[in-house]
This record gives C-alpha cells, sequence and structure tokens, in this order.
C-alpha cells in the first residue's frame, strides 16, 4: 500500500522535479515585470494587472494560474521631458517617427511593486507574495537601465484529502492525519533591464534561493523518502526585443525570451507582435518543440487594456487538451500624459 501512495505522491509532485515549478505565460509581452523585477517603476504610471491561464483545457488536474500584480514609480522628476515622448499630439502616432526622434532616457528614479500569485496543478498549489525595489538611471541621453529585487515567501501545499487511492483504501499512511502538507520558503527575485525608445535586453532570476520541499510529512523513512522530496531551483529569463516602424501607423515589435531551469535543457519564446497607433495589437508566439500560440489585444483608452491568448500544444497532451487559454486585464493609474501602451518595453 506504501508503494502505491508513493507512486501517486510521485505522479503529484513531478511537476516540481521538471520544468514547471513557476507558471508559464504566454502575455509576459503585456507584463514583463511577471518575470523581471527590475520593470518595477520602469513608466509614468503605475500599472495594475490582473490575469487568468488555465492550461490543457480538459485534462483533469492540469496547471491554473491567477496573479494579480502592481507596479509603479516613486518620486519621478519628469520636469524638462513634456516633449513628444510624453504629450500626446492629436492626428499623430504617439509611437511613431516622431516619439523616437524625440525619446529621451529615464531621470534617475525608485520603483516599487507587489506580486500575489496562485498556481495550482492537482493536488499541488502554490501561493506566492512579493514587494519588489527597482532603481532606474540613464546611461546616456537615449539609454536607461533599471535594477530590481522582489522579496517574500512561497507556500507549495499538497492537499493530501485530493488523493485518490481507491475504494478499498480510505486512509492511506503516509498521508493519514494531515489534510495539508505545507512548505513556506523564501522567494527571491532578481533583474536588470536596459531598455530604449527601440530595443530592450534584460535577466531576470527567480527562485534565487535554491530550497528543499518535502511531502513526506514525517510518516515515511529509509530511500523511499527520496521520492518525496524535491528543490525549489533557480529559474533564469534572458529577453530582447526591438521595435520596427512600418510606416507612420504599424509597428512591428519582435521579441525573444530564452528560459534556463536546471536540469532541463534551454528553452526559448519567439513572439511578434503587430500594433496599429497604440490602439490594437496582434501577436503570434512559438515555443519550438512545444506549440505556439496567438495573442489579440486591445487598449481600450489611457486607463484600461485587455489580451487574450490561445496555445495550442505540438506535444501528443493535444489529444486530450483542448489548449491552453489566457486573459489578461490591465489598468492604469497617475497617467498623466495619457499613454495607452508602454513607451520602454513590449
Amino acid at each position: 500500500m506504501v508503494r502505491t501512495a508513493l507512486t501517486v505522491l510521485l505522479i503529484a509532485t513531478c511537476c516540481f522535479a521538471g520544468a514547471q515549478q513557476r507558471p508559464y505565460y504566454t502575455q509576459y509581452v503585456l507584463n514583463n515585470y511577471i518575470l523581471n523585477p527590475a520593470v518595477a517603476g520602469i513608466e509614468n504610471y503605475w500599472d495594475i494587472k490582473a490575469s487568468h491561464r488555465h492550461q490543457w483545457v480538459g485534462i483533469n488536474g492540469a496547471p491554473v494560474t491567477t496573479y494579480f500584480t502592481l507596479q509603479g514609480p516613486l518620486s519621478r522628476n519628469s520636469s524638462g521631458r513634456q516633449t513628444a515622448t510624453t504629450v500626446r499630439t492629436p492626428g499623430e502616432n504617439p509611437r511613431g517617427h516622431v516619439f523616437m526622434e524625440e525619446y529621451q532616457s529615464t531621470d534617475p528614479h525608485h520603483g516599487v511593486g507587489l506580486t500575489v500569485l496562485n498556481d495550482r496543478t492537482g493536488p499541488i498549489n502554490r501561493f506566492s507574495l512579493q514587494g519588489t525595489y527597482a532603481y532606474h538611471i540613464p546611461l546616456n541621453d537615449r539609454i536607461s537601465l533599471g535594477g530590481g529585487l522582489s522579496l517574500g515567501i512561497q507556500n507549495v501545499t499538497l492537499r493530501t484529502n485530493e488523493l485518490d487511492f481507491g475504494e478499498a483504501y480510505t486512509v492511506d499512511p503516509v498521508v493519514a492525519g494531515s489534510a495539508y502538507i505545507n512548505n513556506i520558503r523564501p522567494d527571491i527575485s532578481l533583474g536588470i533591464m536596459a531598455y530604449s525608445a527601440k530595443w530592450f535586453a534584460g535577466l531576470g532570476v527567480q527562485q534565487v534561493v535554491p530550497s528543499r520541499i518535502s511531502f513526506n510529512d514525517g510518516k515515511l523513512t529509509g530511500d523511499s523518502v527520496t521520492l518525496l522530496n524535491n528543490k525549489l531551483v533557480p529559474h533564469l529569463f534572458l529577453q530582447a526585443g526591438y521595435r520596427i516602424l512600418l510606416g507612420e501607423d504599424f509597428s512591428l515589435l519582435p521579441s525573444i525570451t530564452a528560459k534556463y531551469v536546471n536540469p532541463v535543457p534551454l528553452s526559448f519564446d519567439i513572439n511578434i507582435k503587430l500594433q496599429y497607433r497604440d490602439l490594437i495589437w496582434a501577436g503570434v508566439s512559438a515555443r519550438p518543440d512545444d506549440g505556439f500560440a496567438g495573442m489579440l489585444g486591445v487598449n481600450l483608452n489611457s486607463s484600461i487594456n485587455i489580451g487574450y491568448s490561445y496555445d495550442y500544444t505540438t506535444t501528443l497532451l493535444n489529444t486530450v487538451s483542448k489548449g491552453t487559454h489566457e486573459i489578461v486585464v490591465g489598468f492604469l493609474l497617475g497617467n498623466k500624459y495619457g499613454d495607452w501602451c508602454p513607451r520602454n518595453v513590449w
């Protein structure tokens, strides 16, 4: 019976032994702060994002991720910078040639942020709460640099009352007496981001401090315990993007994200967005050997934006999955220059 329980628990914890210790996102192109704390305070406004993602719809116990983020600048001095970079001109594309020519690097300023995240896969749930501090400086008249640190905690929980051992067994010695097995660990992220009017490049590291988690709850001893023990390992995200003007009204925004989690091989996301002025955009994202996604977004005004994506996997999961849905809703507060979309990272 112990072997049966170990098998079930091993399946339940396999995601923490593999690549998906941290949630997947498709629309981080709308909220790079979720991958890199250096983005906090990068714009002139406070940015609120709320997202819900249901991965591999149709598979029981597939990952479901919900998050809320808030980030913005502190004591940013924008005096002397009210050029085409900050003031909208009627009838002119706010992200067109004038924007590119008049763009100025940032003034030195602080940024702060908050992330609340819940990610559930089968009986395993991870809740994370982080606060962020970032600082931004100009490198020259056109290029800026930001660095950020996020500190918080995460609670990884195994809901043992959701494990099914069959009708013949209602209680198992491995999980008896405990409906929840909690692992509270530090959650620390670091990041750096360089950015200008035409490009950005950055590196974010999540789970900087490796830590062990266990779903044994002290009820097993010997070699079999190793099956129930796992380790939270660092996740590295290297990002770069470029802005290409297609005439005065359209912008092509290609970007790439490389993800590395030891011992999983390096993986890539290749993203392309086509944006009309700062009103509406559509895009595609490809993960080689994994799948691709379609994205669509609209900026309703200078305060509200919405994005939706649908992922299709090219792995064997496509025979039982109905795809992955993700929605992101954004609110811009203190947006005194009337920006409808980000200027610095996209």
